[in-house]
């Protein structure tokens, strides 16, 4: 214990041990120095130093539909459903709100109810693990599925960061599956399948968010979905499907999810309530129905692990959210019609914006179209680093995030990744100028 503590003066200094208790970073887990777990604390440090930049660096849900008064509504309504259709005493109420919960949740009912409404899907409440925020769904999942070194999963690229993150904590590697504009591509898929297997790693799963994908926008086609069903099927590779941004498309017919179309139990489901409710709530959750030979389901098995992580979720955050599914009859996309006006308005002022400055494709400058989701992803003639960035901010007054943090190894170096979702029109042909100085700064 001592060595971890007392840091040693460098030899020949004469000096001997550092006055007080210290730790160095090579003490603690290699995570630490992952550029997965640094880059949102980098761009949060930018964004702190450049308060007055137009910002399209952040991921955060429109604001605009927040009501403090809302909360104290969904909570009392949660209340009636528990006395009015569960039939709780007052004080079994009260022990509901302010007790330890259930480690596996006390609104899977309700989760599992606006799955049917929302997106056709016939879940079992016992299936269902209400969690901490995504991210610790997918934490429990990775810790559970890593056994030994072999062991590894595989992702788009780019990915969320949050996912390479939380399998860097569990030290579970991630091999990068090429993406195109139509997302995660099977056939690419089976090829790095293939090559793990000839490698002597043993591939568990494969993360996929086959709508609108974080950072990268693209939208899996109905054929591909199945073709990667079948792929996994075949190969015994679990599917993780992240869906956080269904909700927000320009209004045509959505293609179901991946586990709508599952009939072998390939698909571990993960959902989360921070973009279509709120996220301060910090309420996830994880639909995992794959029975377990000794018994149960995969659910149960998860749940041994929150147990000892989390416990379980706040009983009062889940009431809330609770609350404000009961309100809605059960359908998140009710809940988030506002809120998806928003991003198709600013989506569509982006992607309009950025063809009216932009106008000549020989300047090197184009980018995607996305038709839903929260962000749109443009590719630049010069590299769009972090120190690129950090000139963008302080010279020019607009922030963006770097699309190189989204890829585990080389990618991304001169693609930067737009936020729709904070900015109103005014604010976002602010930025828009702005961006265009910057290009053309850095381009000439």
């Amino acid at each position: 214990m001592t060595d971890l503590l007392v840091r040693t003066a460098p030899a020949g200094t004469g000096t001997g041990p550092a006055v007080g208790a210290g730790l160095s970073v090579d003490d603690l887990h290699a995570s630490l120095n992952d550029p997965a777990l640094t880059s949102m604390t980098l761009l949060n440090e930018i964004t702190g130093r450049f308060p007055e930049a137009v910002s399209f660096a952040a991921g955060r849900p429109y604001e605009g539909d927040y009501a403090p008064e809302a909360l104290h509504r969904y909570l009392d309504r949660y209340t009636r459903h528990l006395h009015e259709d569960r039939g709780f005493t007052p004080e079994q109420v009260a022990r509901a709100l302010f007790q330890y919960g259930d480690t596996k949740g006390v609104i899977a009912d309700l989760v599992a109810r606006q799955l049917a409404v929302d997106e056709g899907l016939a879940v079992d409440p016992t299936s269902v693990v209400v969690t901490t925020g995504c991210q610790e769904a997918m934490v429990l999942l990775l810790r559970a599925l890593r056994r030994d070194p072999r062991d590894v999963v595989f992702a788009a690229a780019p990915t969320y960061v949050g996912f390479t993150g939380a399998a860097r904590l569990v030290e579970m590697p991630v091999r990068q599956v090429r993406e195109g504009r139509g997302g995660l591509d099977p056939g690419e898929l089976a090829a790095e399948v293939r090559r793990a297997r000839a490698e002597g790693l043993n591939p568990r799963a494969c993360y996929v968010v086959p709508d609108f994908a974080n950072p990268g926008g693209a939208t899996m086609s109905t054929a591909d979905r199945e073709r990667l069903l079948r792929l996994a099927e075949r190969e015994g590779l679990l599917l993780i499907e992240d869906n956080p941004y269904s909700m927000f498309h320009d209004g045509g017919r959505r293609p179901p999810t991946l586990k709508a179309l599952d009939r072998s139990a390939s698909v571990v489901y993960v959902g989360s309530f921070s973009k279509t409710a709120f996220p301060g709530a910090r309420i996830g959750y994880l639909v995992a129905d794959q029975p377990v030979w000794e018994g149960g389901l995969l659910a149960d098995q998860l749940a041994k692990i929150k147990s000892m992580l989390t416990l379980n979720t706040s009983s009062v955050a889940q009431a809330v959210i609770g609350g404000m599914l009961l309100e809605h009859g059960h359908s998140l996309e009710r809940a988030s019609a506002s809120s998806a006006e928003v991003y198709r308005r600013n989506r569509r002022a982006v992607l309009d914006g950025l063809a009216r400055r932009f106008p000549d494709p020989a300047a090197g400058v184009r980018w995607n179209d996305p038709t839903g989701g929260l962000f749109v992803v443009v590719t630049v003639p010069f590299e769009a680093d972090d120190s690129a960035l950090e000139v963008s901010a302080g010279r020019f007054g607009v922030l963006w995030t770097p699309m190189h943090h989204f890829y585990a190894g080389n990618g991304g170096q001169r693609q930067l990744r737009l936020s729709v979702s904070v900015l109103t029109p005014e604010e976002i042909d602010v930025g828009l100028d702005r961006l265009k100085r910057f290009v053309a700064d850095r381009s000439g």
